[in-house]
């Protein structure tokens, strides 16, 4: 079943990022390997999916809402979170409304599948494909600390991924770490 994966491992190199103790927000969570991941981290997760089953798996790390975020409303309407975690989904309509999400000093980390992934396997579909730079200009409000664009092998495909930060002031300075310390 979908997400019964390990976490990604993009996810685990930049949640270093996330506030301790923030509140975490994982959309199309499927059976909660990032919420999974995130609860041993101390951190409070909550997710969203359209699938019963896979909501009825993820209950274990956390609240989960079972709801078709494409054809409904969004279920979290005025509610901000420390991060926003996406992984292997792209619905463009709630790009918006994804970066919205994102609480002032709070995190996005992001990944999905890119142009070139229908050379190598599914999804194939355009629709479900970023194109080149897509990402970046979607989430133009945040600050990017972390971005990748292309091919990896093993499974072979093709992906984009951004960790960005909403900052809490025009001008405030803040030292994004790199690396966990």
């Amino acid at each position: 079943m979908h997400g019964s994966e390990k976490p990604s491992a993009w996810l685990q190199r930049w949640a270093h990022l996330i506030t301790p103790g923030s509140h975490v927000l994982d959309v199309a969570c499927g059976a909660g390997r990032h919420m999974r991941w995130l609860a041993t981290q101390g951190l409070t997760v909550q997710g969203v999916d359209r699938d019963p089953e896979a909501v009825a798996l993820a209950q274990a790390f956390g609240p989960v809402i079972c709801a078709d975020i494409e054809n409904g409303p969004w279920p979290f309407t005025g509610q901000s979170f420390g991060a926003v975690v996406v992984t292997h989904y792209l619905w463009r309509p709630l790009l918006p409304v994804i970066v919205q999400s994102v609480a002032p000093g709070g995190v996005l980390i992001y990944e999905t599948f890119a142009a070139g992934n229908e050379t190598v396997g599914k999804p194939s579909r355009a629709d479900f494909l970023l194109q080149p730079g897509e990402l970046l200009r979607a989430t133009e409000g945040l600050r990017t600390v972390a971005y990748e664009d292309g091919f990896e092998a093993s499974p072979d495909r093709f992906v984009q991924r951004l960790a960005a930060v909403r900052p809490v002031s025009q001008t405030e300075v803040v030292r994004w770490p790199l690396q966990a310390t």
